[in-house]
């Protein structure tokens, strides 16, 4: 068995900014193939909305809702999830995609009020139902054991903040604390299956990219999915998170300060890191397909969200990684 002290890994975590240029010679970009791209975007973006209907009927089907107000909704469930995916898929906001409603209802004959848009976003029922929609996507897929990677990123609440130029500066103003209160962000964090690139969890928050990594898990628990390997950036570069994955070979990047005791699971991932850094970082690397994906739904749905409400941020954060999958499922 194969000794390491705490010293060695902080070495390796010093050289590490030449080993991933030599990294870097090795493993040069692919250039990427935009007409390919956007040939394979619209053939997946028609098969999703052929089948939208039936996925969502298949999605609620078995739901059984009681309550008091189960019938005070002019539209009907499966009606409701339609009109909120459409919202979010034409990037509108409550009142534009109500007047459009004029256009949809040639296809629909659906006519509603913006009111009835912007309460979608707070119908228990409509949240229920896009799980479901999630979860079959899943099924549909058949994903049940995977190599996934997971990262979080950010949904601006106002029209004149970037997340990325936000977070650069949230760094430098860190110790801040009236800068860092201001809910001009949503956080998102999402576990990504590496073979298929569909999200298999989710989580958000107005409060931190902790809370809504912890919502995440959460509702991981309650999905029949295994995950066989995980890889995550420096910001979960801690035994508590390392150890939350037991059963999971997990890859990140070790800080410079990093110490041994703490665990079995984490010192066989520094053993790990240290004795085999290149293949190590082979696998590490794979985590920017999250970065990838977090950016191709941003061109998709945009980087703002209009709901100001914390519930109504989720359902459409969440409607977009409904999306997402959606999309994938005939890929």
């Amino acid at each position: 068995m194969v000794q390491i002290r705490a010293k060695q890994v902080r070495a390796r975590v010093k050289e590490l900014p030449e080993i991933i240029e030599q990294y870097k010679k090795l493993h040069p970009k692919k250039e990427r193939n935009y007409i390919g791209y956007e040939t394979l975007f619209k053939k997946r973006i028609r098969l999703a909305i052929r089948n939208l209907e039936d996925l969502i009927e298949e999605s609620v089907k078995d739901l059984e809702i009681v309550g008091k107000n189960n019938n005070k909704y002019s539209l009907s469930l499966s009606k409701r999830i339609r009109l909120i995916l459409v919202k979010e898929l034409s990037q509108k906001g409550n009142r534009k995609i109500a007047n459009l409603l004029d256009l949809f209802s040639l296809l629909a004959g659906t006519n509603v009020s913006y009111k009835t848009v912007e309460r979608l976003y707070s119908d228990g029922k409509v949240m229920l139902g896009l799980h479901n929609l999630f979860v079959l996507a899943l099924k549909k897929r058949g994903i049940s054991k995977i190599d996934c990677c997971g990262d979080a990123t950010g949904y601006s609440l106002t029209i004149t903040k970037h997340y990325r130029s936000y977070a650069s500066q949230l760094k430098e103003k860190s110790k801040d604390q009236t800068f860092i209160k201001k809910k001009l962000f949503c956080y998102k964090f999402a576990i990504m299956d590496l073979e298929t690139q569909m999200y298999v969890c989710y989580g958000s928050s107005l409060k931190s990219e902790r809370a809504a990594f912890d919502k995440a898990m959460q509702m991981l628990q309650n999905l029949d999915v295994k995950i066989n390997s995980i890889r995550l950036d420096r910001y979960y570069s801690f035994p508590c998170y390392v150890n939350l994955f037991k059963d999971s070979k997990i890859f990140i990047i070790p800080r410079k300060n990093c110490a041994l005791a703490n665990g079995l699971k984490w010192h066989e991932t520094l053993k790990e890191f240290l004795l085999d850094t290149m293949n190590y970082l082979e696998e590490y690397f794979k985590r920017n397909n999250s970065e990838s994906q977090f950016s191709s739904d941003k061109k998709m749905f945009g980087w703002r969200v209009s709901q100001k409400l914390e519930k109504r941020i989720d359902t459409a954060l969440f409607a977009r990684v409904v999306w997402h999958n959606l999309l994938l499922i005939y890929a």
